[in-house]
């Protein structure tokens, strides 16, 4: 079964030792320390590189010793995400750019008055794409697991003080779907991962990258249920400067449930296949995509 749980990689001190990096010598030295972190996890995190090597060789179709650059390549581009996202939530100066392809769709939702949803995946950096959301003047609601320990989402509040996004926790008792309907309700944009599931999650097998892979239902059922628009945004890493972001022409998918869950499901999963086909190395996924759930 997938071995995902939620949670993220790294601690406290992990953490604490970048942001003093970060501090005093800028991007690039943090960059050189993470090369250090990088090799650990490459030689000594065998849970998650095992399944990476299987995914750049075989689903990928790299070499053997190219799927093994990419593993560690995979690993260190993870790291900058982590670096980024604290450089630009805590304000640090940095020389970031941006090119932002398919704000005009995203846009064209704010403009509809209704709010939208945004189908997202663990590829390229979505904290920084959700930092510049900000110009579209309206409140960009994150849907996502409480997976990072208590103890350094703690540390990292207290160095980037408050989120530029609203964080909607998944939980047990179906609050977050009171949450995601009232900021539609309030005309704002709702953003979900739709690549990763928990134990016990309802899924449905999809072709992807060249074998069936289970995908959540939950974000597709939401999709269909709320009557707005819905679109498929990334934000990928092109040079240690430099960001290409990504939205597609919102759609509506309003058919009958299941066959509006499909539509969407089958939509989102063509366009996760082409942004990973194009940036192999930035889909941050720890375990066997293509291994069977438990039932």
């Amino acid at each position: 079964m997938p071995s995902w749980e939620g949670k993220s990689k790294g601690s406290k001190l992990g953490y604490g030792i970048f942001v003093v990096t970060l501090r005093y010598g800028g991007v690039m030295p943090a960059y050189a320390v993470l090369r250090i972190a990088a090799a650990y996890y490459f030689f000594f995190s065998y849970s998650s590189s095992r399944p990476s090597f299987k995914y750049f060789h075989k689903r990928i179709g790299f070499g053997r010793w190219k799927s093994l650059i990419s593993v560690y390549k995979n690993y260190y581009i993870f790291g900058q995400a982590l670096i980024d996202k604290v450089v630009v939530m805590s304000g640090i100066p940095n020389k970031f750019t941006f090119e932002f392809e398919g704000e005009s769709y995203l846009r064209e939702i704010t403009a509809a008055g209704k709010g939208g949803i945004m189908l997202s995946a663990h590829l390229g950096n979505w904290e920084v794409a959700g930092h510049l959301f900000q110009r579209l003047e309206t409140r960009i609601n994150v849907v996502m697991y409480d997976g990072e320990h208590e103890h350094i989402k703690q540390y990292l509040s207290s160095i980037t003080g408050e989120r530029n996004v609203n964080i909607i926790v998944i939980k047990d008792d179906l609050s977050h779907i009171y949450a995601i309907n009232d900021a539609l309700g309030k005309q704002e944009l709702v953003c979900m991962h739709a690549d990763r599931f928990l134990e016990g999650n309802k899924t449905v097998k999809v072709p992807f990258l060249g074998a069936d892979a289970h995908f959540p239902v939950g974000p597709f059922l939401l999709s269909t249920t709320f009557r707005v628009p819905v679109c498929m945004v990334f934000a990928c890493k092109e040079s240690n400067t430099h960001y290409h972001l990504y939205a597609t022409k919102p759609k509506e998918y309003h058919t009958h449930r299941r066959a509006g869950v499909n539509l969407a499901m089958n939509d989102f999963v063509q366009q996760l296949e082409t942004m990973v086909r194009k940036y192999p190395e930035q889909w941050f996924n720890y375990y066997d995509f293509w291994e069977s759930p438990s039932k």
